[in-house]
């Protein structure tokens, strides 16, 4: 049986042999990777620099993009640099960097989600009591648990992963390093480490859902009892935007990491992934700035204090 030590390195999923198509699906994943880093950055950088937007909502926001801004640096470059240089190739190393921190910012962007379905159903729901138990204290708190889970995961699922014997083949039949097509790559049936580790993260990813059910509940239930058709539209439109991201991510990370294994990649899989890594990080700045009257009027006082200087 193979080592796994004797393993040297990787070699990624390439889009096409024809180079005018590597090309073009380079452009196109360039163009994705510069949106997201742009609408994040910009989120991040208003939120920052401007003091009216300090409340527990934005400080969760400001987490959540630069969670997503880390999160789509971690795939896109490596397949737009393998793209354009003709290469697919990633050493060991790199694949277990990439992995882990796939993993750290995957899960530290769902226990955020979950924190702040927690952070609305306080501020509709217990309204008067919403600056005493959304202090800062308790959000930094919460933002630390979301990144520390995420490490934790990350680690469990590396060590287990890259332990295990790979001897079939060296082609990830992916374009980053993810844990159903290294799992395809082992030599070994027998994954008692990972089944472990997928069965605590299926136990926290459920935990997270009845949360997240849990808080929108109450939370539906008292907008639809606001008498005033601004007031319910005020309120659902700081609900949904969360409410969707949420759901586009659950579902499809989900669906990539509990579905039965198959011995071969479908086009399917490849899509269910490009949608848990790109379209959050792109999804979010759209969603919170276009929608957000606040982060509108912190953008044209930024665009006015630079033109006027």
């Amino acid at each position: 049986m193979a080592n796994f030590s004797m393993v040297t390195g990787f070699l990624l999923m390439g889009f096409s042999d024809i180079w005018e198509l590597q090309v073009l699906y380079a452009m196109l994943f360039l163009v994705i990777y510069l949106v997201a880093l742009m609408g994040n950055l910009l989120i991040f950088t208003l939120i920052s620099l401007d003091e009216h937007l300090q409340s527990p909502m934005y400080f969760f926001l400001k987490n959540l993009s630069f969670i997503d801004l880390c999160f789509i640096s971690t795939t896109l470059p490596k397949s737009i640099t393998n793209s354009l240089s003709h290469s697919r190739s990633i050493s060991f190393t790199g694949c277990v960097l990439q992995f882990f921190f796939v993993i750290f910012f995957a899960v530290s962007e769902l226990f955020l989600l979950t924190m702040m379905s927690y952070d609305r159903y306080v501020a509709i729901c217990q309204p008067l009591h919403y600056e005493v138990i959304m202090i800062r204290d308790t959000c930094m708190k919460m933002a630390i648990v979301s990144w520390l889970g995420g490490g934790f995961f990350g680690v469990l699922y590396s060590s287990t992963t890259f332990t295990l014997p790979f001897c079939r083949s060296k082609e990830i039949h992916q374009f980053f390093c993810d844990l159903p097509s290294l799992l395809r790559l082992s030599c070994s049936d027998i994954h008692i480490g990972i089944d472990v580790s997928l069965a605590i993260g299926i136990a926290l990813g459920f935990l997270c859902f009845i949360s997240i059910a849990v808080s929108y509940g109450p939370i539906f239930s008292t907008v639809l009892k606001i008498p005033t058709i601004d007031g319910r539209s005020k309120a659902f439109s700081t609900c949904f935007p969360h409410l969707i991201v949420l759901m586009i991510y659950i579902a499809t990370s989900g669906t990539a990491y509990l579905k039965p294994p198959q011995e071969s990649e479908s086009v399917l899989d490849l899509l269910i992934s490009i949608f848990y890594t790109m379209v959050p990080p792109i999804l979010n700045p759209i969603i919170y700035s276009l929608r957000n009257k606040d982060i509108k009027i912190s953008l044209r006082k930024l665009i006015v204090q630079k033109y006027l200087s």
